[in-house]
This record gives structure tokens, sequence and C-alpha cells, in this order.
């Protein structure tokens, strides 16, 4: 039986100033469920980041509901933040810390007492195979050392609902193939994820179901088998591609 983690009803979010107004989500209906990947797919502009800040309790929208065990995130929104770890698209550690350094930060950030901080740090380090940069500055990291290290940073906490938002953007295939296996065992340790990515092999690897995302509204949310068997196609980049274009002519 699955359980619902969380429920999206009706979200959206616009962004305003004086000369510039958007709709970036048009009313986003949406379940995430226990111990499930779920990733986002859709163009730059869908919609998929300010989604996922959203979810993960950064941003608030401008009208809907964001509900964990039934009730609004914002009613105690400090107590989710405990269950939520948040991995950005962009790195922003701070380089002038060693990895051990920023997670024990990451820890403090999160109220954890500093003896269980340091047992965190040691089993991260380990599981993610940074023991030798332990004591480096941050800024020595290559590409996929450093996306393995924010990886590790967002699980400090022990989160339930794991967000990660283009994890493997610009990494090499061999780099990027790491990390799904190191994504594929938080699945396995009882994690829920939200997974962005551009990457459509990366999502039919990975993902038990796919919510596709076109300006800003769900256009479909089911399993990539049941996509790909339904459309008829052998990949599920193929029925990607087929969906974006038939909204650009609907347009």
């Amino acid at each position: 039986m699955t359980h619902t983690l969380i429920h999206l009803r009706s979200v959206k979010k616009f962004y305003r100033d004086k000369s510039y107004s958007k709709e970036a989500l048009k009313g986003i209906t949406l379940d995430i469920h226990e111990g499930e990947i779920l990733s986002l797919l859709g163009v730059n502009g869908a919609g998929k980041t300010t989604l996922s800040t959203i979810v993960a309790g950064l941003h608030p929208p401008s009208s809907g509901e964001v509900l964990y065990k039934n009730r609004s995130i914002y009613d105690d929104i400090v107590s989710y933040r405990k269950i939520v770890g948040f991995c950005p698209q962009k790195p922003n550690l701070d380089l002038s810390l060693t990895l051990e350094e920023n997670l024990i930060f990451a820890g403090r950030y999160h109220l954890m007492p500093l003896v269980d901080i340091r047992s965190r740090v040691k089993q991260l380090l380990d599981q993610f195979h940074l023991n030798e940069y332990a004591k480096a500055k941050a800024s020595v990291l290559s590409g996929g050392y450093m996306q393995r290290f924010l990886i590790a940073r967002t699980l400090i906490h022990r989160p339930r609902l794991i967000i990660l938002d283009e994890p493997t953007v610009g990494l090499d295939p061999h780099i990027r193939h790491q990390l799904w296996e190191q994504i594929s065992l938080l699945k396995q340790n009882g994690a829920s994820i939200l997974l962005t990515t551009h990457y459509m092999d990366e999502a039919e690897r990975l993902s038990d179901r796919v919510c596709i995302i076109d300006a800003g509204e769900v256009k479909i949310v089911d399993k990539p088998v049941n996509l790909m068997k339904l459309h008829q196609k052998e990949r599920l980049e193929e029925v990607f591609l087929k969906l974006i274009q038939e909204s650009d002519y609907e347009e």
C-alpha cells in the first residue's frame, strides 16, 4: 500500500515587481509518496526549481497548500525543515572551511548535538568516499566530488525527504553513474526523493514515477514504463519530446 508523505494542492507562484510579472506555477496538485523517487521533468523555465524550493519550505507559494501529515507545513515550518534535505543546483559551500567543518556547520544549523554530528560526519565521509579530503578546503574538489559532498551535506540530519535539484548536471558519464548508485541507495534506506533533472536516461533509470511540468502546469504523472507503453516509445526521452511538441502545437 502506498503512503503519501507530502500533498501539494493547487500550488501557485507569482513573481512580480514594478516592471515584471510571471505566473511560474499555475495550480500544481501532486503527491510525493514515502520511499519513492519522483522526478520532475521539464524544459528550462517550466517551474521545476520553483516547485522544488516550495516543497523544501524555502519559499512560500502565492496560493495553495503544501501538506505534511495533513497539516500545512507553515503550521510548524521549523519542525518540517528538520525532515527535509535540499541539495541545490549550484554549490553553496563555505570555501574557507574544510569538508569536515562544512558538515559540522550543517549539523549545528539543524540543531544536532555535537556528539551526534561527529558520528554522522564520519559516516558520511566514509559513505561518499571523501575521507582523504576531510581536512581539505572545499575549493579543492572537482565537479564530481563537489556534487558528492553536496549530497553528503544534505543528509547530515537524516532527512525523510531529500530534494536533489539537477544533481548530475555537467558531470562526466561515469561520475553520473556513481551518483546514481548513491541516489538509489538513499531510496533503499527508506528516504523519499524529489529529483529534478534534464537527463531523461537518469529519470528513466532512477524514477518510480515522473512528473512532466510544462509552463507551470503538471502535464502528466506516471511510471516511466507506463508512459513508454502508453505512447508506444522505447525511451522516456521520446515520450518527453512528443508531449512537449504537442504542447507547443496547442499554443
